[in-house]
């Protein structure tokens, strides 16, 4: 494993955010949700495809706060725009749990 420093830490932007929708990604390569995400108001909303759909659906996912690198440059995803990287564990049969703060965080605070 590559080690960084604390300067390369610093500049990873990890905020908490809810989902505010999740809609199917027919066109993704891989089954997929499209998330629209509020992250406050310094931030605001942003989308991110994220592959979640075999352990949640849509359902539940509104209103669950999650975790995800806001610092990255936009990614286009078959016909989407993806604006962020919502995090997860990723286990050995690929299923992603997401990360999420165990307790209600206020949208778009910074993790560190």
């Amino acid at each position: 494993m590559e080690t960084i420093n604390w300067l390369d830490f610093e500049k990873i932007e990890m905020r908490v955010g809810t989902i505010l929708e999740a809609n199917d990604f027919p066109k993704a390569r891989n089954p997929a949700y499209q998330l629209l995400i509020d992250f406050g108001p310094e931030l605001g909303l942003k989308k991110s495809s994220a592959q979640i759909t075999r352990l949640y659906q849509k359902e539940e996912l509104i209103g669950k706060q999650i975790i995800a690198v806001v610092n990255f440059p936009p990614k286009q995803i078959a016909t989407f725009m993806s604006e962020c990287l919502v995090l997860g564990v990723v286990g050995d049969d690929k299923e992603v749990v997401l990360l999420k703060p165990d307790k209600p965080a206020k949208n778009g605070q910074r993790i560190g």
